[in-house]
């Protein structure tokens, strides 16, 4: 009797055990982390429901569920859009998207690509913009974790009057979202004005503004069409982008278990990075396809005519370069390096 229970009890033991060990694998009492992710836009812009919510689900099922990542849109969780990087760094988010120029000056390599008529493609461009940081920027971003690096689209004027030459800018307040974009406004005779992008209706709607530069992909939750009546786009080179970043607070990226943070690193880096670009840019189609049906008025510039915009731009690189130099910074080869790892994506495809 008393070995039919001791066997008893040791089968009961081993199969619990056996049991325990099975629910950890599965993750059952495994770690379950909640992530929060702040950005500037409404949940339902495109960047938020196709790129940032895409990536958070990729992270929730890879995780098994074991990561959760709760989205607070539209600066939710307190504070303007320039402070979103240093709330990665303090904890009050746990990831942020933002765009890099809402601090001027903080992170100079990245202006590269803000440069007016240095990118064509944000996929080609975004590919660029990692490798770029993977070799130069980690140092300067080395209170976060970063977890990806795009550009937007082709910048696309849009105003209240008809803008084909440079001297139509002259006079306009326009709305600038970096250093380099308000140096270019500036160089064209237009009043930058600097403003966060969920701004920018209501400057257009009370006069504050005349004009304001951003992609096509956003103007339809920002109902741009139904405040101007003019889009001037370019042949070839584009006017200028913006550089964005997916960062996270190293805290809780150094918090993960190792198996957590291999979930992250899966979903980061070089190729979200070109999904994150290129998939902002496919939206650029069907927001300008709303301007048209509009009834706006989209003046496309021929490349001759495009190309006297970069002349007149051409002061804005240099004192971009002298600024790098003063710096300790080699601009020119910075420059020369974008358009090598551009082209090489663009070959590649």
């Amino acid at each position: 009797m008393t070995t039919r229970r001791t066997v008893m009890t040791a089968l009961t033991g081993a199969l619990t055990g056996a049991a325990f060990a099975a629910m950890t694998a599965t993750g059952a009492f495994a770690q379950e982390v909640t992530l929060k992710m702040h950005q500037f836009l409404p949940a339902q812009a495109n960047v938020p429901k196709h790129v940032l919510d895409v990536w958070a689900a990729n992270v929730e099922k890879d995780s098994g569920g074991r990561i959760k990542i709760d989205h607070f849109p539209s600066m939710q969780l307190g504070g303007k859009p320039p402070e979103l990087l240093d709330q990665a760094v303090d904890g009050i988010a746990d990831i942020v998207w933002t765009v890099v120029g809402y601090t001027p000056g903080r992170f100079p390599h990245t202006e590269v690509f803000e440069l007016p008529f240095m990118m064509t493609d944000a996929g080609d461009a975004s590919y660029a913009y990692w490798k770029m940081y993977d070799k130069h920027m980690r140092d300067s971003f080395k209170d976060v974790h970063i977890l990806g690096t795009w550009v937007h689209g082709p910048g696309v004027i849009h105003s209240s009057e008809p803008v084909k030459t440079p001297a139509d800018m002259s006079g306009l307040k326009v709305r600038g979202p970096s250093r380099q974009v308000n140096a270019l406004l500036t160089s064209v005779g237009a009043e930058p004005v600097g403003m966060p992008v969920p701004a920018i209706p209501e400057a257009l709607s009370k006069g504050v503004i005349d004009a304001t530069v951003i992609p096509w992909e956003v103007t339809g939750s920002l109902k741009v069409p139904e405040l101007v009546d003019y889009h001037t786009e370019f042949t070839g080179p584009a006017l200028y982008t913006v550089t964005f970043v997916l960062a996270m607070n190293n805290d809780a990226y150094n918090g993960l278990s190792d198996d957590l943070k291999a979930v992250i690193d899966k979903n980061s880096g070089l190729e979200f990075s070109v999904f994150a670009g290129t998939k902002m840019q496919a939206f650029d189609t069907p927001s300008r396809e709303a301007a048209v049906d509009n009834g706006n008025e989209i003046t496309t510039l021929t490349a001759e005519e495009s190309a006297v915009w970069a002349e007149t731009a051409k002061p804005v690189v240099e004192a971009w370069l002298a600024d790098m130099e003063s710096k300790g910074i080699d601009g020119q080869a910075l420059i020369d390096e974008a358009k090598a790892l551009m082209a090489e994506h663009a070959a590649s495809k």
